[in-house]
């Protein structure tokens, strides 16, 4: 009879060394471009167990299956963490670096630590794991698709809660982007607490 420690380990077993090497995390931002807000970044680490059908470029995909995969990825994924940089750490920074920032905090605050992170671009956070910047990486890697759907759905409930707020510039239509509604809007109230000071648009209503 063999011993218990010879026996060979089964599928749920195996399911429960997600602390061991070998995790990979995908993450991505949402908020670079627009006038207002902070950036958002998220890292995901996926299940292979569970995976997860329909994952895309969030921006590729329609408003209602951003949301439903959102709550899919929250409960199918094995950890996910959703960071912030504030848009005064915008305006100090530059965005680039306000978003590297953003994407540390996102991979520091998962649960469970990766062994590589692979990030959506041309430029790493700087991190304590191995890291990988691809192109496009949110149309060609799982991981980081669902950490684009995660910031994205993040960033636009934000933009909803600060259009209560402030609803004269209509942060639910435009989610902080330069359209011309917004920048009429800026021509007209100036800038709230929550524009991005260093942003071009911004900075000219503020000379106003």
């Amino acid at each position: 009879m063999r011993s218990k420690r010879s026996l060979p380990l089964t599928l749920e077993q195996k399911s429960l060394d997600w602390d061991l090497p070998g995790l990979v995390a995908g993450v991505d931002e949402a908020g670079r471009g627009p006038l207002a807000g902070p950036v958002f970044a998220a890292a995901v680490i996926l299940d292979d167990l569970a995976p997860i059908k329909g994952l895309a470029d969030s921006k590729k995909l329609s408003q209602k299956k951003r949301e439903l995969l959102y709550d899919i990825i929250k409960a199918k994924s094995l950890c996910f963490c959703v960071a912030t940089a504030s848009v005064q750490e915008i305006d100090e920074l530059n965005i680039l670096q306000a978003t590297l920032l953003a994407m540390r905090r996102a991979v520091n605050g998962l649960r469970l630590k990766p062994a590589k992170v692979l990030v959506d671009g041309n430029r790493l956070p700087v991190l304590d794991v191995r890291a990988e910047a691809i192109v496009k990486g949110d149309s060609k890697i799982a991981s980081i698709s669902a950490a684009s759907i995660l910031a994205k759905v993040e960033r636009d409930r934000w933009c909803l809660e600060v259009d209560g707020l402030y609803p004269d510039y209509g942060f639910a239509s435009h989610k902080g982007y330069g359209t011309q509604a917004h920048l009429s809007a800026l021509q007209k109230h100036g800038p709230c607490e929550f524009h991005r000071t260093t942003f071009a648009p911004v900075l000219r209503s503020l000379k106003r």
